[in-house]
C-alpha cells in the first residue's frame, strides 16, 4: 500500500485533513492555524472528502496558493512543507504543518477580521478569547489523552445524555466556581473531548 494510501485510510482526523484544491487562502488558512494551534499534521490536496483521489490540476499553482495562506493570512506566519506523490497518474500534493512554539496563531477570515481556530476531532474550530489565552501557555506536545477526574467524567457522562452544556450549567452540576469550570471545560476542548460553540449569545459545548 503506498503512502498516500495509508494516510487515507486514517481518515479525516484531528492531524490529518483532506482537500480536493486550495481555493481561497482566507479558507486554507483556518485549517493551517487550527494544525499549527493544535498538535500539527498533513493536509491531503487533491484528495477528496471521501477519500477519492482526483489529484491537483497544477501542483505549483497549489504551493502558491497555500505558502500566500500561510504567510499573508495566518499571524503569526507559518512554515509548510511540500511532498508531491503520484498515484494513479494522479498528483497528490502533501502539505505539512508543524506544531508551532509561538501560539496562538490567527486566520484572516475577512479584511480586518482575524481568528484563532483550534483543531477538534475533524473539524477546525473557532476560539474564544479564552482559549487563546489557555493557548499562549501551553508548550507544545501537551495535547495527549489524559486521566480525567470526577468533574470532568462529570461533564463527559452529563453529554452522553444532554445534547449541550453551558458554563453555568457546568458549574451548577460539578458546584464549581466559574473560574475552575472554565478551565477545566477549556482543557477538555484542546485535548479533543469537547468541541466548543461560541456562535450563539451563550457560548456552549458538545461530545
Amino acid at each position: 500500500m503506498s503512502e498516500v494510501q495509508e494516510l487515507i485510510q486514517q481518515g479525516e482526523g484531528e492531524q490529518l485533513e483532506f482537500k480536493k484544491k486550495t481555493t481561497h487562502p482566507t479558507r486554507i488558512s483556518r485549517t493551517l492555524a487550527s494544525l499549527a494551534n493544535t498538535r500539527g499534521g498533513r493536509v491531503l490536496v487533491g484528495v477528496d472528502d471521501d477519500g477519492r483521489i482526483v489529484g491537483v490540476r497544477d501542483a505549483e499553482e497549489e504551493r502558491y496558493l497555500l505558502r500566500l495562506a500561510a504567510e499573508h493570512y495566518v499571524q503569526p506566519p507559518i512554515a509548510l512543507l511540500f511532498t508531491e506523490l503520484e498515484e494513479d497518474d494522479r498528483t497528490v500534493l502533501i502539505v505539512v504543518v508543524a506544531e508551532s512554539t509561538c501560539k496562538p496563531h490567527r486566520a484572516q477570515v475577512a479584511e480586518g477580521d482575524w481568528r484563532g481556530y483550534v483543531r477538534v476531532r475533524d473539524e477546525s474550530v473557532q476560539t474564544s478569547g479564552l482559549t487563546e489565552r489557555v493557548l499562549e501557555r501551553q508548550e507544545p506536545a501537551r495535547f495527549e489523552q489524559i486521566p480525567l477526574n470526577r468533574h470532568e467524567l462529570a461533564v463527559m457522562d452529563y453529554l452522553r445524555k444532554q445534547p449541550r452544556i453551558t458554563l453555568a450549567q457546568f458549574m451548577k452540576l460539578g458546584n464549581l466556581g466559574k473560574r475552575r469550570a472554565y478551565q477545566t471545560l477549556i482543557k477538555l476542548v484542546l485535548h479533543g473531548y469537547l468541541r466548543h460553540h461560541d456562535k450563539e449569545k451563550e457560548p456552549y459545548y458538545t461530545l
